[in-house]
């Protein structure tokens, strides 16, 4: 990755500079914020190292007993509100990593010579819809100096200055703040629409019980 200061995503400082230093690191973060909050999914990473007892390394991970990754992401607090499925997912995009990259993550932005390769690797990894490669290109153009051309575009809304959409937003606790509450407000503008489609549902004529008579035969 290219050079950074620091990333506040974690909200503790030794699990943001790992992340900031660590693609694999990055990546699971990415991977983990999903139904918990970010903070708990960043600090995944720097937690999975010490119960693991070594750096990140996506062939070892990738090779790994699944039922020591698993029991790992299990211990105390748990990883994950899910982590069975999540080390199964981590130990997934690491066989990616191996299989696609020789073992090295940030070669999935380092040989991206557009924006379009861009999302179609980040695309491509497990656990990565949609959204979130475009959310994760919009943190990596606007936070880590990968640029290539078209990456604005790959991101979408996320990639668009001064906006507090998404994780790729947060460098503090006021932009925290306000990614939180747009999202907040997200949710709530998605459950009125869904309260406004079962009142009408409610309201709409129960179909007649009557049956038509039927015509007398000629």
């Amino acid at each position: 990755m290219a050079a950074v200061k620091k990333l506040a995503l974690a909200g503790d400082a030794e699990s943001d500079k790992l992340l900031a230093q660590d693609p694999l690191a990055l990546l699971i973060g990415m991977v983990l914020d999903q139904q918990i909050p970010l903070e708990w999914a960043f600090k995944g990473p720097k937690m999975l190292t010490e119960r693991l007892g070594s750096n990140l390394d996506a062939t070892a991970l990738a090779e790994m007993d699944p039922e020591v990754l698993a029991k790992a992401f299990s211990e105390r607090p748990a990883l994950h509100r899910y982590p069975g499925s999540m080390a199964k997912r981590v130990q997934e995009l690491c066989r990616h990593i191996v299989d696609h990259y020789d073992g090295r993550p940030a070669d999935i932005w380092k040989k991206a010579q557009t924006g379009d390769q861009l999302f179609r690797n980040v695309r491509a990894l497990p656990g990565f819809g949609d959204q979130k490669a475009r959310i994760f290109i919009g943190l990596l153009g606007k936070q880590l100096g990968v640029q290539p051309p078209g990456w604005q575009d790959a991101a979408a809304d996320f990639g668009k200055p001064g906006t507090y959409m998404s994780v790729a937003d947060i460098v503090d606790p006021d932009s925290l703040a306000r990614v939180r509450a747009y999202k907040q407000e997200k949710k709530a503008i998605a459950k009125m629409g869904a309260a406004g489609a079962a009142a009408r549902a409610t309201d709409a004529p129960a179909p007649s019980a009557k049956k038509a008579k039927a015509k007398p035969k000629s």
